[in-house]
């Protein structure tokens, strides 16, 4: 593992923390730390990617581009070169063909695990999550709960569900559930005893683990 000092190893000691306390749960091999792309806020995510510690993760959000192939297999080369999980986001297909580790689907397409989960019983599938009520669809292995404080991006317009909708979330669905939304040194803090696997976030670990300007 790459030396971290600073804000990465304030974030990755506090993901990592999270994963142990929720290791009950948790299946073995769920990356603690997940890097959110986004064709906007991350234009270059790889940058990102190939500072991240051994054992965290990158969710590639491509939304149809038309370089997505090219920067997924970029992609691809880095996190197997670093020990990272790669998941992508909905295109099951591209996932397949850069040979990644799995799949991130949106809340709206969370139905399809148990189709992919039979196609793939290898991957690691991840959903969103934006609302602490209700059973998760079969064949997942963690949500992603957002947004947990008030934050950035598309999450702007929704309001901030607190840190106790995650133990709620565990507790109905009996999965592993990620803390997303306004993560970041400020209120990482909060999430000890939360119930929450891990951290997942966007501009938060760009910054701390993307390179310095």
């Amino acid at each position: 593992m790459m030396d971290l000092s600073g804000d990465a190893r304030t974030l990755w000691d506090a993901a990592v923390a999270l994963a142990r306390a929720a290791a009950p749960v948790s299946p073995r091999g769920l990356p603690p730390l997940l890097f959110f792309t986004d064709p906007v806020r991350t234009p270059e995510p790889w940058r990102t990617a190939e500072r991240l510690p051994e054992g965290a993760g990158v969710v590639y959000r491509g939304f149809g581009a038309p370089d997505a192939d090219v920067v997924g297999r970029r992609l691809r080369r880095i996190t197997t070169d670093r020990g990272v999980r790669l998941l992508i986001g909905l295109d099951a297909d591209l996932a397949e063909r850069i040979e990644a580790d799995g799949v991130h689907l949106p809340e709206r397409a969370a139905g399809q695990a148990t189709a992919l989960r039979a196609r793939r019983p290898d991957w690691l599938l991840t959903a969103a999550c934006h609302r602490p009520e209700g059973a998760a669809p079969q064949g997942l292995d963690a949500l992603v709960l957002s947004p947990i404080f008030p934050a950035g991006g598309t999450s702007s317009v929704k309001p901030a569900l607190g840190v106790e909708a995650i133990g709620a979330v565990v507790r109905s669905t009996g999965l592993p559930v990620y803390a997303l939304g306004g993560i970041g040194l400020e209120t990482v803090g909060r999430l000890a005893g939360s119930g929450a696997c891990g951290l997942a976030g966007v501009d938060a670990i760009q910054r701390a683990f993307g390179p310095k300007t």
